[in-house]
């Protein structure tokens, strides 16, 4: 096991590599940048199209945010943001920092960017681990309902309800909630921006709390509504897996009520993958759908910073957000799969002569 996780963790190292890479080489190629950015702000004009990072420094600037700007101003904030020196140096001068976790800091904000995603990670993992534990509470109990009753109505019905739950991106659901549900042409049930009220500070620790789950409950809706689907046809294959399984039948014909049969031993062999899979499912809603469900609500977490980070061309704090993505990603994949072998012993990811 401790070979198989040395590996796991050198070979995460050229990945994560090989991501900042091409991470870096999409974001400068895409038109616009800092400088563009702060000038066009400068003049009040939209941001511009143009790139000058990637134009000829002996040409004059060719994008509208220029005109009228002396080239001193602009050769200045091109050293101050770094963009003097060619990209290969800026490149090579980002992984050194970033082995030493010094993200830099940020163009706009005057803070340094680990404190920066420092402060805005609880939201994020707030909103990513209450609802996997939700899709996890739901899912389960409903997975192993519908395997116990497969063909019934009941299977039939909620099959096709999770089917078109599933088709819904949970983007397309947080608008709904929202027209629907927020003061939009319909009900004004529930608050439509933010994780805390305004006069939040003055509430008791009880109304704290509530408070903040009244805030939560339609962007955790937003990101239930297609992952719990795909937990329950899981847990219910699983669970039709093993009830066709000649241990089973050995039990029952031993006499062990149906119940006995399926909590004690069905249970905990078809859940070997469900709960294993539990940092992954973390991961893939803490990556995906939080990142829009943030934005949607302006929740103040990891997510809507990174959008408004590639709005600006705050490249430091958005190179750091996907960083961070990245390395949680790789970790928690390792997670998994030790956790997988942790949970049945007959797995294990040694090499056999």
């Amino acid at each position: 096991m401790k070979t198989y996780i040395l590996r796991r963790l050198l070979l995460t190292l050229p990945t994560l590599f090989a991501i900042l890479l091409t991470n870096f080489i999409l974001v400068q190629l895409a038109p616009g940048g800092p400088v563009e950015y702060l000038l066009a702000k400068t003049s009040g004009e939209a941001a511009p199209i143009t790139s000058l990072t990637s134009a000829n420094q002996d040409e004059p600037s060719r994008y509208q945010a220029s005109q009228g700007m002396a080239p001193e101003l602009i050769e200045e904030l091109k050293i101050q943001f770094g963009f003097d020196k060619p990209l290969l140096e800026r490149f090579w001068k980002m992984i050194l920092s970033y082995i030493r976790f010094d993200l830099g800091q940020s163009f706009y904000r005057d803070a340094d960017v680990i404190d920066i995603l420092l402060e805005k990670m609880p939201v994020s993992i707030s909103l990513g681990l209450l609802s996997t534990l939700l899709v996890y509470w739901i899912g389960i109990p409903l997975g192993i309902r519908k395997a116990i009753r497969q063909g019934s109505h009941f299977d039939i019905v909620s099959s096709f309800i999770l089917v078109i739950a599933y088709a819904i991106p949970s983007f397309l659901m947080a608008t709904f909630l929202v027209v629907m549900f927020s003061g939009g042409n319909f009900l004004d049930w529930f608050p439509l921006r933010g994780l805390v009220s305004d006069q939040f500070a003055l509430l008791s620790w009880p109304e704290k709390i509530l408070d903040y789950l009244w805030h939560m409950v339609l962007p955790v809706f937003a990101l239930l509504i297609g992952s719990f689907a795909s937990l329950t046809f899981l847990t219910k294959n699983s669970f039709l897996e093993e009830i066709n399984k000649h241990y089973v039948m050995t039990a029952r014909a031993k006499g062990l009520k149906e119940r006995a049969v399926l909590y004690q031993h069905v249970f905990r062999n078809a859940m070997l993958l469900v709960v294993s899979g539990f940092p992954s499912a973390f991961m893939g809603i803490f990556f995906t759908g939080a990142l829009l469900i943030e934005v949607i609500f302006s929740l103040d977490g990891l997510g809507l910073l990174g959008f408004e980070s590639a709005f600006s061309r705050d490249y430091p704090v958005l190179f750091g957000t996907l960083y961070l993505y990245t390395l949680f990603g790789l970790l928690f994949n390792l997670i998994g799969d030790l956790t997988y072998s942790l949970i049945d012993p007959r797995i294990h990811f040694e090499r056999h002569e």
